[in-house]
Formats: C-alpha cells, structure tokens, sequence
C-alpha cells in the first residue's frame, strides 16, 4: 500500500477579542473541556503510534419497570426506534444542515422507526420543531418565530434530558461548529444520550484542520515552502469550518494575512488555516462507511468521486486561481463537473481508498465519514515540508487535506452518490449507518437485531419492464431537464419528485432526462427548428445518475456510461468495494442486502419516448421549467397519443408560459382587483442596433417610472433579472447580451448586488417593467432576553414581495397559505437566496 500524507498547512492564532459570548458559555457549558489533541503533520501521516483508535459509548440509566414476561416479549416485537434529528447551529452551514435533515427525514421514517426534530440556533438555544419546519428553504424562514412554533429548552442541560428521556437515539446532522467539533457529542455523552457518528475527543482531534501557530510564524513557513513573500499562492480558509464557506486565494504574505483576518471579522472562524496552492492537481472526495460490529471498527471506502473546475467558452467569467468554494458546491453553475469512479489510474484509487480506510482508523471515527484530498500526477511538481516521503505511488502523490466528520446529506450530496454507485439506495445507506450505531449500545443492539425492515427492492428503471402492471402497480415517467436557463431547477424538481415517488408501492416510477438541443458552452443552437422537437433526445436513467447538480453533468455520465472501456472499469471497482462491504454487512443479522441494481441509461428520441409511455400505460409527471415543458409544446404531443400527464392543459400552458399574452389574458379582471403590472417589450436585435441612450428614454416614457427591471420573456427562476438604475447599467446588461455572457458579476450595476446568472443561449425577446421599490422586512427582537422575534415592514412603499400556489383539478383549485420574500442582498432575489438554504 502506498504511504499517505496530509497537505504542509499553517494555522494562524488570531482570536476576535471583542466577542466573548462564545468563549463565556463555553466555560458555562463544558466544566471539563477535554483539552483538543494538536498533532503535527507527520502525526497527520498516520505512520505515528500515538493515534489510536478507541470509542466512547456509554448507556444511559433508566428506570426499570417490571412487567409481565409475555407484555415484554409483545412490546419487544412491536418497538419502535426512536431517532431524534438535531439540525441547525452557530455556523453559516446551518442551511445545509437543514437540507440534510430534510433528506434524513425523508428516507429513514417508517413503521419501525419514528423521527423527532430538533433545531440549534445560532446562539445554541435548543427547540423541538415540527417537519413543517424542516421542510423550510432556510432556517431564517422560521427563525423568527421559533418562540411562538416551537417548544424552547431553557438550557442544553434540560435539551439533553429531553433526549435522554424521549429519544433511543440521537443523529447529529448539525455541520461545522458545535456539530464536528464535538461539542453536541460531549453534550450527548455527558447525559449517555445513544448518537450517530464519532465521539466528542476524535471529533475535536479530527475537525481542526491545523496546527497553532503565531502570526510571525507566517513568514518563516513562507520560506519553508520556498513561497515568495510578496506573491505566493496559498489557500486560506477557516479552521474549524466546512462546505467551503470562507475558503479563497491569498497571494503573499500581507495578503493571506488580510483575508485571514476578513474570515474572522465576518464571524466564520476565530482561526484561519493557511495551506499549499496545489497546482496541477485533482481534488477528490470520499465516503467511508463503518461495517463492523459494537466497538469493532470494519471502515469501507466507497468508490471516490473526483472533483474538476470547468469553464465554458469566453462567455464564461473565469476566475483566476479558481477554486472548490461554497457556490460551486452548493449551486448548479456548470463550472464544476463530478466523477465517481475518479478519472485516476487504478493504482491511485486503490491507494485512496486503502488510505482513507486507515486514517478512519487512525483517528478513532465511527459510523461514517467524508474525507478529502489531492491526487498530484508524477509530472507535477509539489515540494513536501517533511523530509519523509509520504503518499507515493508510482502514478503520483496522494494528499489527503480535510476530514468531514458529518457528511452532506442533501438529496444529490456525495454520500449518495457515492452510496448509489454501490448499491445502496438513499434509505438503505442512512439506515444503514442508523443500526451499525445502535450496535455500540446493548440495549439498541437488540433493536438492530430485530429489526424487520428491508429496504425496497427497487424495480428495475428500465422503462421497457411490463412485469409489474398485472399487480396492479402504475408506471410513472418523470421527465426534467430541456433547453432553458431553468433547467438546472428543473433537475432539482424532477430528482424530489421522483425520490418521493419512489415510497409508494403501488408505483414504478422512471426518471428520464430530456437533453438539450444546445451546446451551452458555446450559446449555440444546434437545432432552431422547433418542427423538429420529436427527434429530441430523452435519457431513461438508472438511480445513480440522476443525482448530479447539473443536465450537462447527467448527460456527461450518461455518455461515460455506456462508453465501453469505462462501464467496465466501473463495474469492476463496484463489484470490489460491494464484495468489501459484504465481509462486514454479512456478519449483520439486519442487513437485507443492497437495492440499487447496476444498470445502463438508455436513449431515445422523443418520439419514441412518448410512444413507449403509450404502450406501458404511463402517467408522465412533467417537471420541465420552461421551453416545450411549459408553452404546450409536450402537452400538445402527449394528448395526440393520448398519454396522461400532470399539471395545466395545452392551451393554457402557452398563455402562462408568455408575461406579455399571461397579462393581456387577465385584463378583464381588472374591475375585480386582479392587476398585472405593465409591460414593454424588446427584441435583443434592436437593443444592439439602436442608442443605449435613446432606448433608456423611450422605456421611461412608456412606463413612467424611474428605474427598470429587465428579464427575458420566457425563462424563470430569476435568471437574466436584473435592476437598472440608468443608461449605463443598460449598457451594461446588453453588452453582457452581445457577450454571451453565463453571469454579471456582483456590483457590475450603480446599484449593489449579487451574482446574476444569465440565460444561455441568451434571450431573443426581453421584457422591461417599472421596478417595484418593495419594503425592507427585518426581523426584531421583542423581549429582553432576546429570543423573541417577529417581522416588521421597514420603508414607505407598502408593497411586499408574495407567493402562493395553487393546487388541485381545473375548476376546483386550491391556494396554499402565501409566503413573503425577505431578500438578503440587493433588490433582486439572487440564485442562492432562491434555491439554496444558507
């Protein structure tokens, strides 16, 4: 096996000493903080015999009451598992840790298991929600009125009672600090609460990325390292932080020093770690999950998915330097692009995989793990602070740089992905996880022995299988995916509503993407003649494949799929890490065996799509956003084959899918207070021939207002929307037109803002609207602790952003409650306040 190494890295001691809240409570909360284990980096090497691996599990006291041999036997039989979910927490990935509560609630709740939730706020008081909460986009939706929805815990002592009392066991999914760093597992331990995951001292061991050091110690590792003083590239990025969040390029000395000090004055970190620019290297990640028995630690690395940065064309604004940061990991921007198996050789996954599962070891986890690092190919050059030769292989060296102690758990996160490439399903892996940790605790090890469940063995995804419609089970084709700039939102739709289908056993749902006619990394249209939208390429895809960020990203896999040398290479990595999985999972009396069969997408064009769905008898659930999902196109051809499909009819897809015929359709009800704000309409062409000028003043005439809002006549989520202010931010929004630009970055306009991304190709027709100048809405505390808060109008406009849905059958639709839009930046909602919790 090849030797390992962790990456030379640097850890500034700089603390914000204006803040003691943080420091005051710890001291209130923990009477006997473990002191955290620092170790250097040949200790972080894993040659060193002072890391050993041992568990910390402790069961809990309770009352006994005596009963009747047989009640017992009976209660016995019927148990339920109680998990408490605890989500949330003080650090900016509290939004992620609500995602991943969302999907742990999803995918483990049964008959044989119930599920509490739990909520942390950022000044770490404790609350039980409710699901309703949990199923919220951020934790700032319900944040405000916890007080009056939730029941609040006085202290983490009384929470921990709670827990003690209320649930068998307790799964942190809470990322970052009080999360990873052992503070909730210290917590729990204390009050022999069962949970999920590593124990308080590892976690404190394994969560902080770097050694102490002083601020003038900088310079000397500067040196070290042969880095030049005034421009050598570094990475900066929070100790004890996670998801990316704060993580940039510093070059020099002075300015790694500088934005060091802007991730602790924006409260990310109080330590900032500085590490090697890796140049010419491959970033990859990868999950180990424990198969063993009670404090027997059996790690498995499941096949590692390779992380690339990718840019498109000049249309895309490529930084310099670009790194793995929270947007690119969070949000569908095609500038990175995932593969699982790695494009490594053979000897350097092997030595991945065999080097996670030591340091696994090494470090005393449990249960399971995410673990990071760098592949740097033997061409590249890449100077070593330790004089020993860690991670060699004859192919490169092997670097492993951060160890995530509570992986993401969202529905398209890499534990899934990874989990579904060898065989698990979503809720096969989480309950997985969920017994191996039951097995540390006498009293839950019965549990897992006992336990009924078996995960579903999910029919095939061919779509052509005919098998099950004698039994009375209905097929479900849900298709996603298209041309727009919505279509990475279409992804996201499809992908929800085909896991939550897939819990009906009455339904055998296949998900299927439509491809794009467009090379979107040129704007060009390889196909403008809507006649020929039936020979429109759809993909039915197998489980694995449809959990990716991107449509570009899951047609990519699809074509690597079936490409011959490399479906081979796939299976046989998935038939050696499954064979690996069973030397554990078999000695488990609940383990049912995996339920993701290893199967190949399948293409075909549209037409044909449609007509198989007619011969299987399929219901097609549409979540296409925009273009032919949306203006009537799809509907008109599934009704000519008479196929039955979801949501509003032909005639009135294609009036809603136009702003212009949507408002000119309801000015009849106008006397009935239904308005429409008034529009103009542009066509791109003539933007770029007449006078920026000219046309700035004919818009301000026809809509008499002072500044615009601007966003293509037919795409949606935000997208290509933006505020002008002026002739110049015109021009600055057409150039970006003529450019193909794929986003406008912040501040480009006179007035402040995020990221605006655009459509791709760009939009032919626009639409130009006066801007509505909405209200602040702030959230504010009304009582003198500090706890209680509401939301309260703030300006003179009165008007307030709202949406609602509606639901149900034509002639009988239903209006779900209106929710309010609080923007966090700027005056148009940005793609991560949209879509991404945060």
């Amino acid at each position: 096996m090849a030797s390992l190494s962790s990456c030379s890295s640097l850890s500034l001691f700089v603390r914000d000493r204006g803040n003691r809240n943080d420091a005051t409570f710890a001291k209130k909360l923990f009477v006997k903080l473990a002191r955290p284990v620092r170790f250097s980096r040949n200790q972080v090497s894993y040659g060193s015999s002072k890391l050993k691996s041992f568990g910390v599990g402790v069961v809990r006291a309770s009352a006994e009451v005596v009963v009747e041999e047989a009640v017992v036997d009976r209660e016995e039989k019927r148990r339920i598992l109680r998990v408490g979910v605890i989500c949330g927490g003080p650090s900016a990935e509290r939004g992620i840790s609500l995602n991943s509560a969302r999907s742990v609630l999803d995918h483990i709740q049964g008959e044989d298991l119930c599920v509490s939730c739990y909520y942390i706020d950022c000044d770490l008081n404790a609350y039980a929600i409710s699901s309703a909460q949990v199923y919220s986009n951020t934790p700032a939706d319900f944040d405000f009125k916890l007080e009056s929805l939730a029941q609040c815990f006085q202290s983490l002592s009384d929470f921990a009672e709670h827990l003690a009392a209320s649930a068998d066991i307790v799964f942190p999914v809470i990322h970052g600090r009080f999360g990873e760093d052992g503070g909730i597992q210290e917590l729990l331990e204390r009050y022999n609460v069962p949970f999920i995951g590593t124990g308080s001292n590892e976690c404190r061991q394994a969560f902080d990325k770097g050694t102490e050091a002083i601020e003038p110690e900088l310079s000397k590792w500067f040196a070290r390292n042969q880095l030049d003083f005034n421009s050598g590239k570094v990475v900066v990025k929070p100790t004890r932080a996670g998801s990316s969040i704060g993580v940039t390029v510093g070059y020099g000395v002075a300015d790694s020093l500088q934005k060091a000090k802007e991730i602790i004055s924006k409260g990310i970190d109080d330590r900032v770690l500085i590490e090697l620019f890796l140049e010419g290297g491959s970033e990859f990640t990868a999950i180990v999950l424990d198969v063993g028995s009670g404090f027997d630690c059996h790690p498995v690395v499941l096949l590692p998915t390779e992380v690339a940065l990718q840019f498109h064309g000049s249309g895309d604004v490529k930084e310099k330097d670009a790194i793995f940061n929270y947007r690119r990991k969070y949000l569908p921007t095609q500038q990175v692009a995932y593969h699982t198996p790695p494009r490594f050789p053979v000897d350097v996954i092997e030595s991945i995989r065999e080097g996670a599962s030591l340091l696994f070891q090494r470090l005393g986890l449990r249960d399971f793990a995410r673990i990071d690092g760098w592949f740097l190919p033997s061409t590249t050059y890449f100077l070593s602070s330790s004089e020993n030769k860690f991670g060699k292989t004859e192919s490169g060296t092997i670097l492993f740089t951060d160890i995530n102690l509570i992986s993401g758990m969202e529905q398209t996160s890499f534990l899934f992905q990874q989990a579904s490439k060898v065989g698990f399903s979503h809720s096969n892996i989480l309950r997985s996880i969920i017994h191996r940790a039951c097995l540390r605790f006498p009293k839950l090890a019965t549990y897992s022995s006992k336990s009924s469940h078996a995960p579903r063995r999910l029919r095939s995804s061919k779509p052509t299988d005919t098998s099950k419609q004698l039994q009375g089970i209905r097929k479900v084709f849900v298709i996603f995916g298209g041309d727009t700039s919505e279509r990475q939102v279409s992804l996201m739709s499809g992908t929800n509503v085909w896991l939550n289908l897939l819990a009906f056993d009455d339904l055998d749902v296949t998900p299927c993407l439509l491809a794009s006619r467009i090379d979107h990394s040129s704007g060009a249209d390889s196909a403008k003649n809507d006649s020929d939208v039936s020979s429109r390429a759809v993909w039915s895809l197998p489980y694995s494949l449809v959990l990716r960020h991107t449509t570009e990203e899951v047609l990519d896999a699809c074509l690597e799929a079936i490409e011959p040398a490399r479906a081979a290479l796939t299976s046989h990595l998935r038939n050696q890490v499954m064979n690996d999985l069973m030397d554990g999972l078999k000695k488990q009396s609940w383990f049912r065996g995996f339920d993701i069969a290893d199967e190949q997408p399948v293409r075909f064009s549209l037409k044909e799509w449609i007509k198989l769905a007619k011969e299987v008898q399929a219901t097609v659930f549409i979540a296409v956003h925009g273009g032919i999902g949306e203006d009537g196109t799809l509907q008109s051809l599934l009704e000519a084959e008479g196929v039955p499909y979801t949501g509003p009819g032909v005639m009135a897809s294609k009036i809603c899918m136009d702003k212009v015929a949507t408002s000119l359709a309801l000015n009849h009800l106008v006397d009935r207070g239904v308005l429409t704000i008034n529009k103009e309409v542009k066509q791109k062409e003539d933007l770029f021939k007449m006078p920026i000028v000219q046309i700035w003043d004919d818009l301000l005439s026809k809509l008499q207002c002072e500044t615009l809002c601007v966003k293509p006549a037919r795409d949606g989520c935000s997208t290509g929307v933006a505020r002008l202010c002026g002739a110049e931010d015109l021009a600055v929004y057409v150039k970006a037109l003529k450019d193909c630009l794929l986003r406008i970055p912040p501040n480009s306009f006179s007035k402040a803002h995020g990221m605006i991304e655009m459509p791709n190709p760009p939009p032919e027709v626009l639409i130009f609207e006066p801007f509505v100048e909405t209200d602040d809405i702030v959230v504010l505390s009304t009582s003198t602790n500090g706890n209680a808060q509401r939301l309260k109008w703030k300006g003179q406009s009165q008007w307030v952003e709202v949406t609602v849905g509606v639901i149900g059958k034509r002639g009988m639709m239903h209006s779900l409650s209106p929710s309010i839009t609080v923007k966090e930046t700027g005056d148009i909602l940005s793609l991560e306040e949209k879509f991404q919790g945060h």
